[in-house]
């Protein structure tokens, strides 16, 4: 039999899927979406169930989250209404995508009270959904309500940015991958070029930019500040929101691609045409050779080149116009030197020192 006091113990018990801020006296800990018992019908049991108050992996979530079947199998069980025209999404079927959040293959290693950026080496990179999401706090408008993540002094406080919210596993953890970068340090506005993610972007015309993208914010309707996931989701544009998977590397929302020799389409660059013209673009509006880099010819019969092979889409800590050449295509000269010197104040003129496709660039200017 249960005592008294383990059921005043348990009584006392507060059940968290992420850090939360604290909470106001009288003030429930489940104020969010999953507080409407027009949705869950049985309030806090329907995702703690039994005697499983702290919850450790993504099964509770997809049950709602997931496949049709797994929602009708809660309805049936009287767990979730019907949830008519409100579309949950299939978040299990992004997750099982080629590229994806380590959600399913990686599972029971977050600790609610890891320090995050990652402190250990070793540590194993993971990311369950409580890792992104508070699921007492979160609604439709504001998915990361309540995720604690952003230093305030000696205080963490909650985010208020997407790209705060990345930036604890993909800027100074110490168990980045060996090829990843810190996102943190290629997106500051203090770099000599960035996508605006953290603020608008340092020059304050872009001539290939599509409306309503501009690189200054005049208009109403303008966009000139971006987000991670303007870039990075799903490959659907009917799936769910957020980069929880895709059929394309990098977990892109569209196709980029990342391989020299191939042709240039509206498919291949899909993801860089997006906001940038490509008429502009191989019109050679920006840059005198843009079109033959990446269509390929020319005297030395050279093959195209992808956008990578000397853009970093992410920022440059030391060249303007987001110029950070591939090594994997890109080499030294002759002389060792792999650098890209800018002249005067805009992309039209210029010098490379390097060798791409077998031509020696000492420098080649323009």
């Amino acid at each position: 039999m249960i005592s008294f006091a383990l059921l005043a113990l348990v009584a006392t018990m507060t059940f968290s899927l992420a850090p939360v801020p604290v909470q106001a006296a009288g003030q429930s800990v489940l104020r969010g979406d999953h507080a409407s018992k027009s949705t869950l019908p049985k309030g806090c049991r329907s995702c703690h169930r039994g005697m499983r108050f702290l919850i450790s992996d993504e099964a509770p979530c997809l049950k709602c989250h997931g496949s049709q079947g797994a929602r009708d199998a809660e309805v049936s069980k009287g767990y979730l209404r019907s949830v008519g025209s409100l579309d949950l999404g299939d978040i299990e079927a992004e997750l099982q995508k080629p590229y994806s959040h380590p959600v399913l293959s990686v599972s029971r290693v977050h600790n609610r009270k890891e320090a995050l950026p990652e402190e250990v080496v070793d540590a194993l990179r993971h990311s369950e959904c409580f890792d992104c999401h508070n699921a007492h706090e979160a609604t439709r408008e504001r998915p990361l309500g309540g995720v604690a993540g952003k230093r305030v002094g000696n205080f963490i406080t909650e985010i208020e940015k997407e790209y705060e919210l990345c930036y604890r596993c993909h800027a100074e953890s110490a168990n980045l991958p060996l090829r990843s970068t810190n996102k943190h340090a290629e997106f500051k506005t203090t770099n000599p070029s960035f996508h605006p993610v953290e603020g608008e972007g340092v020059s304050s015309f872009v001539i290939s930019l599509k409306a309503p993208y501009t690189a200054r914010k005049e208009r109403p309707g303008d966009v000139s500040i971006i987000s991670c996931s303007d870039c990075h989701g799903s490959d659907d544009p009917n799936g769910p929101s957020g980069p929880h998977g895709s059929r394309f590397e990098g977990l892109l929302s569209q196709h980029y691609e990342m391989e020299d020799a191939r042709p240039e389409s509206d498919y291949a660059y899909a993801l860089c045409y997006k906001c940038h013209e490509r008429s502009s673009i191989l019109g050679n509006e920006s840059f005198p050779y843009h079109s033959l880099h990446i269509l390929g010819g020319g005297p030395s019969a050279s093959p195209g080149a992808s956008c990578i092979s000397c853009h970093d889409a992410h920022g440059s800590t030391v060249n303007p116009y987001l110029i950070r050449f591939d090594e994997n295509v890109v080499s030294p000269n002759a002389e060792g030197k792999l650098e890209y010197r800018a002249q005067g104040v805009a992309a039209r003129r210029g010098e490379c020192f390097l060798s791409c496709h077998g031509v020696e660039h000492n420098p080649l200017s323009y």
